[in-house]
């Protein structure tokens, strides 16, 4: 069966890229040899975007899906799909996926900041272009432990934190203390290589998202709301604020 690269583990800066078609869906969909789409999870919606073909032809992306297995990636598109063997340029919306990169780590940052704080789960997390929210194992969420959060996590933001991410194996990262931090492990059985996301000094999480290089791009956020989901389940609704200090996407 079809194995895509998956280009966005090691380099979520990539806008562009080459690729083959090696794989028609009945849903419009192709699956190429390599790709820096991403496809959703961990609360982080897929990637949009358009595949251009060397005659000119464009489709654009308007989904993408797992297949049969974790690494064969459906790209969805909005016509007809080019045939197998045809070679394409792949281009993200890059300030879609930007945005969202910006966002999936100011949550890692929120996590953190929660967990060190409170000793809180997280039992939920979602994210977009325009608002993301976490879900934590938290009976109490008044109003200035709610400013304190968001003081702490500025402040996370304003020190300009490196970013990095690397692949271990399972066994290792199940030895790691508080690496998955949900309150349930969302790991299936059959992935045997995990993906860790480290802010320097302040988190490390395992995550297959994509994010930024630095604390300082996300710019700062802001709690615009909250809500309780139990008497143990409080969420946080957070927006962006400013824009990234620098960026290494320019």
């Amino acid at each position: 069966m079809p194995v895509t690269e998956l280009l966005y583990l090691d380099d979520s800066y990539l806008r562009e890229f080459d690729a083959t078609v090696v794989a028609v869906t009945p849903d419009q969909g192709v699956v190429l040899n390599r790709t820096a789409f991403y496809p959703g999870g961990g609360g982080q919606p897929h990637d949009t975007g358009e595949l251009i073909a060397p005659d000119g032809q464009r489709w654009r992306v308007v989904s993408v899906r797992r297949g049969a297995t974790a690494d064969e990636l459906v790209h969805l598109l909005d016509r007809v799909p080019p045939p197998i063997g045809t070679l394409v340029h792949g281009v993200l919306d890059w300030e879609r996926r930007y945005r969202l990169m910006r966002y999936h780590t100011a949550l890692h940052i929120l996590s953190a900041v929660v967990y060190r704080e409170y000793g809180a789960l997280v039992t939920g997390a979602a994210l977009d272009v325009d608002k993301a929210r976490m879900d934590f194992e938290l009976e109490d969420l008044a109003p200035e432990r709610v400013a304190r959060i968001e003081a702490l996590a500025n402040e996370a933001i304003s020190r300009g934190l490196p970013v990095r991410w690397w692949t271990i194996p399972r066994e290792e990262a199940e030895s790691i203390p508080d690496l998955i931090r949900t309150k349930v492990n969302l790991l299936p059985p059959s992935i045997q290589q995990v993906r860790v996301v480290a802010i320097e000094g302040l988190d490390l999480q395992a995550d297959g998202g994509t994010h930024v290089h630095n604390t300082l791009e996300v710019g700062g956020i802001r709690v615009v709301g909250t809500r309780s989901k139990g008497r143990s389940n409080k969420r946080i609704e957070i927006e962006l604020v400013d824009g990234p200090e620098r960026t290494e996407a320019v």
